[in-house]
């Protein structure tokens, strides 16, 4: 029994980031308008010479939005692809 309840946990926990991710994708199609604005901040970036995927860039999502690094480029890729085709 206490394997099998061992397993359930592991099993639940690791759903949770993907859970997470899962919902921090929905605010994006929910809140267009925010990724509209964010895709005039990475359009900013880029006539700065600096790139969406650039770590200044995923360290100015993950502080903006609060997330961890990975997330924030989890975000951010998912924002581009949706909202801002055009930025590099």
């Amino acid at each position: 029994m206490k394997p099998l309840l061992f397993f359930l946990f592991l099993f639940s926990s690791s759903l949770y980031p993907v859970l997470s991710q899962s919902n921090l994708l929905e605010t994006v199609k929910k809140n267009p308008n925010e990724a509209k604005n964010l895709c005039n901040k990475f359009r900013e970036f880029n006539s700065k010479g600096i790139s969406a995927s650039s770590d200044k860039v995923i360290e100015y999502v993950s502080n903006k939005k609060k997330l961890t690094p990975v997330n924030a480029e989890i975000f951010s890729i998912y924002v581009i692809g949706l909202h801002c085709p055009d930025i590099i």
